[in-house]
């Protein structure tokens, strides 16, 4: 069986391809400022909060991870109004982005923080800075070099799923595409578009976010998990006032 390929008819269509792209963009730009904010938040209480704090975190955590977003993005949209919570497609769709995003990008995060050696937290100590100011200056930075890959690669998979928020009337790439096939029948075609899309746009996000992190964390010493130590909550030691002990 033969098929004859016909991307003639798609020329009237790539302003619409265009407006697909850059929402799609925008949806994902939205959602990573966000969700970073929530990742070190998160990551930050989930290793030093009250208890109480550390167990809705941990329940957040658990529970986006173990259901699908398509899921999430429908309980936020379909769900909330029910609560009398009103927003339109493009804000429930950032808002599932976000807390997907959010959740994932803080057990990396978590694992980031394990791996930044004591020794640097000692330091900082040593120079008279306080728990919160040692986390911000000295703790995070090394954490987010040490994991920025594994940060970079979650974006790109929240963009990739983000093509489900056509599902709820957001004009997005792959909104266009349905709508495209919808008009010409060609949907082989439509979707390959779509997917080389979809390819380039993560090859050269990738690229381009590697880049900024090597200049974002230059002659910073990467280090693997396995070179930090893990001292959970007591990387904190603002509460209490308490001082880390002093390794021998």
């Amino acid at each position: 069986m033969t098929y004859a390929f016909d991307f003639s008819g798609f020329g009237v269509y790539a302003s619409l391809l265009a407006r697909g792209t850059a929402v799609t963009l925008a949806l994902t730009a939205a959602s990573t400022v966000l969700g970073a904010v929530v990742a070190v938040a998160c990551a930050g209480v989930g290793l030093a909060g009250p208890r109480w704090a550390r167990t809705i975190v941990a329940t957040y955590v658990e529970v986006i991870r173990n259901t699908p977003f398509i899921v999430q993005l429908f309980f936020i949209f379909f769900g909330l109004p029910s609560l009398g919570i009103h927003i339109d497609e493009v804000q429930a769709s950032i808002l599932a982005m976000t807390i997907n995003l959010g959740a994932y990008s803080t057990e990396i995060l978590r694992a980031g923080i394990d791996s930044v050696s004591r020794g640097q937290v000692q330091a900082a100590q040593a120079l008279g800075l306080q728990g919160p100011h040692i986390f911000r200056h000295v703790v995070l930075p090394q954490a987010v070099a040490n994991v920025f890959p594994a940060l970079v690669s979650q974006v790109l998979i929240v963009m990739l799923g983000s093509a489900v928020v056509s599902q709820i009337a957001v004009p997005d790439l792959t909104y266009a595409a349905n709508f495209i096939q919808s008009r010409n029948f060609r949907s082989f075609e439509s979707y390959l578009i779509i997917t080389v899309t979809y390819l380039v746009l993560s090859i050269v996000l990738r690229q381009l976010m590697n880049r900024l992190g090597s200049r974002l964390f230059a002659g910073r010493a990467m280090r693997t998990p396995q070179q930090g130590s893990r001292f959970g909550r007591m990387l904190f030691a603002w509460r209490g006032g308490r001082s880390l002990p002093t390794e021998r």
